[in-house]
């Protein structure tokens, strides 16, 4: 087990292969736990069978060697199954804890994967939940299925007891245990339908709630802070529904179990007694009788325990199932070495057509070293989706990007992000130090100062008590949007790309700060290609040729300050 998650394989999984794989990728663990938890069930159920020969054979014969002898085998059963039920427990909660592990890192290693397509659909808040909650549910079946084992051993260690003592009751709880189990599984039913969508409901929950205090501010600044309100209050209530619809399938499914366990067991005792008064066993045999009658409602109420979570865990297997086998986005990629950037770094759109991008022509730009190029577009929706084609998020819907002459889809997806970088707007820092944030993508040596001076994020580095060597919290929490903006923009110079794409890089910084960033960014990346995908006229001031794309169409090319006697580009860039 590694501690990074790496990239998943694709293909198709069901819910079957993530159990199967789960349980049997720690099969030494739960079979080292199943047998020590059987030993510890087997000592169980040789306690009222040792009372009841302690009493026979001692107490009833006031026999003194006798009482020590086997208050003795008493003892060594109590050491024996106290050791069993330690050591087992280590090596299932050990299990469990494993392949908790090992699910997170699956799914990481899935939504991660290069390719994509893991998040396709799927609320982060929700992502989250399949991670975390589904994960646990199936590793907990690294407990359950050993105890399970466990509850076999004792019902047979408890029937042949019986049978020494009765046939009559030894029989009765041979042929009684399989109707009884099969009667759990038909309860069972109702609570497994029902697992699947309370789970699903639940997370939605969660996703639309984790979603929303994301962009809380957002939401405050735009007026929508009520709609989102109610949207998260419908969420919410289906997923109470659902929750409360299952919580009474289980709390039905377990009733049922108890009231037909407790009815199970008092026949037992009520034949037993009869037995007794009869005189067919002794009194130390009744004893026994009665003592393996409660001891049975442990074992017995295992087997509800181990249904209800088989249920459970089959309907988080079929989630995570679903996000590990969700298509890719972009394609494998196969070309060989040399890797992209062994050229000038010139980056060519031809025909470029994604969702209303490019419209009916497609989009043609060419970015090459030098000034900075500049796309402007009047609907956000377009810039989107030009950052998704050039950062390999999905496959253009027609049209090629070129890199050197050669199309970007040749290479794999995670060697091509690496030549053409686009830098979010949103990009968010890592948990660590100012200095390790800005270095994460960086060639090893490189030295921060010049990406940070660019950026000023050194300015920022001035304000925090540890300078450069400051911690930051997760995201960045501990920074404002404007500080957090400056470091994920050196972060983003400072990886060196042969193309970088900057999305907006400037848009929580004041005007003073936002014209210094131009002209650093500018001398920074003199003789590399660059693209500004932005709406700021300080940052547009300092590019070559603009792009200015309104309804997926280019509407007019040309210098900034020549665009800018066209209304409707004037209006965009100044609003």
């Amino acid at each position: 087990m590694t501690g990074s998650a790496a990239p998943a394989q694709l293909g198709e999984v069901s819910g079957r292969d993530v159990l199967r794989g789960s349980l049997g990728a720690f099969r030494g663990r739960i079979s080292a736990a199943a047998v020590l938890f059987c030993g510890h069930q087997a000592g169980e159920a040789l306690v009222p069978v040792l009372v009841g020969v302690i009493i026979d054979r001692a107490v009833a014969t006031g026999d003194p060697a006798a009482l020590v002898g086997w208050l003795a085998v008493l003892g060594l059963d109590f050491l024996v199954l106290s050791f069993s039920y330690r050591f087992g427990a280590r090596r299932a909660w050990s299990a469990e804890a494993w392949g908790d592990a090992r699910l997170r890192r699956l799914v990481a290693g899935r939504l991660l994967h290069p390719r994509g397509g893991g998040e396709t659909g799927r609320l982060p808040g929700e992502l989250s939940g399949i991670a975390v909650s589904d994960a646990k549910r199936v590793a907990e079946l690294g407990v359950a299925v050993p105890l399970g084992f466990a509850a076999v051993a004792a019902v047979a260690v408890a029937a042949v007891s019986l049978l020494t003592i009765s046939t009559t009751l030894g029989l009765l709880i041979l042929l009684g245990t399989p109707p009884l189990l099969w009667l759990v599984q038909l309860v069972v039913k109702p609570l497994q339908k029902r697992s699947g969508p309370e789970q699903e409901r639940a997370a939605q929950a969660a996703g639309t709630a984790a979603d929303l205090v994301a962009g809380l501010r957002i939401l405050n600044g735009i007026g929508a802070r009520p709609a989102a309100v109610r949207r998260y209050r419908v969420s919410s209530r289906d997923a109470l529904g659902a929750t409360l619809r299952a919580t009474r399938a289980e709390a039905g499914f377990l009733g049922s179990v108890q009231l037909t366990n407790g009815l199970f067991l008092a026949l037992i005792a009520l034949v037993g007694g009869t037995l007794a008064a009869n005189g067919s066993i002794t009194v130390g045999g009744l004893v026994s009788a009665v003592g393996l009658a409660q001891f049975l409602v442990g074992p017995l109420q295992m087997f509800g325990f181990l249904s209800a979570r088989l249920a459970q865990g089959r309907a988080s297997a079929a989630r995570i199932a679903a996000v590990l086998s969700t298509d890719p986005t972009v394609g494998p990629g196969s070309l060989p070495e040399p890797a992209p950037g062994a050229g000038p770094g010139a980056l060519s759109l031809r025909g470029l057509r994604h969702g209303r991008l490019g419209g009916a022509e497609g989009l043609d730009l060419d970015v090459a070293p030098g000034a900075p190029t500049g796309v402007v577009a009047a609907d956000p929706e377009d810039a989107s989706a030009l950052l998704a084609c050039l950062s390999r998020e999905v496959e253009p819907d027609a049209g090629r990007v070129e890199l050197d002459g050669v199309a970007l889809d040749a290479w794999p997806a995670d060697v091509a992000r690496g030549a053409v970088l686009v830098a979010a707007h949103d990009a968010h820092l890592f948990t660590g130090t100012l200095r390790d944030n800005v270095l994460a993508g960086a060639p090893e040596g490189t030295d921060p100062d010049p990406a940070m001076a660019a950026a000023t994020a050194d300015q920022v580095a001035t304000t925090l008590p540890a300078g450069a060597d400051t911690d930051v919290s997760a995201r960045g929490r501990s920074l404002s949007g404007g500080q957090r903006q400056r470091i994920a923009l050196a972060r983003a110079l400072a990886a060196d790309a042969p193309v970088l794409v900057l999305h907006d890089p400037t848009t929580a910084v004041d005007a003073v700060t936002e014209v210094r960033i131009a002209d650093g960014v500018g001398r920074f990346r003199a003789g590399r290609s660059t693209l500004l995908v932005t709406t700021s006229p300080a940052l547009l001031d300092r590019t070559g040729e603009v792009l200015f794309v309104v309804e997926g169409r280019v509407r007019s090319r040309g210098r900034h300050a020549e665009l800018m006697d066209d209304p409707a580009y004037r209006a965009v860039v100044t609003a």
